[in-house]
């Protein structure tokens, strides 16, 4: 059913998405453009980024409802009202976890008009979704996509490959930005908050010393 249906070039087309992320999000690019453009880096990166990322998912989402296809199962009611009722959570954990952490800066805008105010550390948020995960925006998102109520081949390839690129690619470079950005405070809070699953720590186990 698979090879029939338009999974292996959604799987794909969504691995050539994340690629496309990765090169534009790594701090070889980025250090690159900063010393070809200078402020207009600073003006502009994020925005653009934020465009490229938004235009290069319309093409996989068009495979994605014009590539043959086939159910694999549909969410009936009253299970349907469940479903739909926490992801319009998710859609408000979305909306809040942004306007948490700067809705402007978040989207370029705040770089774009103001970028002295832009370039100044932001605080490191730990409270609301960010007390229990320290990717809300991830997790949310996979809980949003994961509970769509019709399942199909394409859907299935399209929810898996962002999952994976997410959770293996963009968290890393999250990650790792995030340590540059607040050091030791992050490693800290690393060390007593999950990544994407809530309660979900890989702790060392320690020996009782006598």
């Amino acid at each position: 059913m698979i090879l029939k249906t338009g999974f292996i070039w959604i799987i794909l087309s969504v691995a050539f998405y994340g690629v496309i992320h990765s090169i534009l999000a790594s701090s070889k690019v980025k250090t690159w453009v900063e010393r070809q453009f200078g402020t207009l880096y600073k003006r502009g990166y994020r925005i653009f980024f934020n465009t490229v990322v938004g235009l290069t998912l319309i093409p996989v989402l068009a495979l994605v409802v014009l590539l043959p296809d086939a159910p694999i199962y549909q969410i009936h009611f009253p299970w349907i009202v469940l479903t739909l009722l926490i992801e319009a959570l998710c859609g408000i954990g979305l909306l809040a976890t942004v306007m948490q952490t700067g809705t402007m800066n978040f989207l370029g805008l705040e770089q774009l008009t103001d970028p002295q105010n832009s370039n100044r550390s932001h605080q490191l948020s730990t409270n609301g979704l960010y007390r229990w995960i320290r990717h809300p925006l991830y997790t949310l998102s996979f809980i949003f996509i994961w509970l769509t109520p019709i399942m199909t081949w394409n859907i299935l390839a399209f929810n898996i490959g962002v999952t994976l690129y997410t959770t293996i690619a963009a968290a890393v470079f999250e990650e790792h930005k995030l340590l540059i950005e607040f050091g030791n405070a992050y490693r800290e809070y690393q060390k007593r908050t999950p990544m994407l699953i809530p309660g979900l720590k890989f702790r060392k186990t320690q020996k009782d010393s006598h």
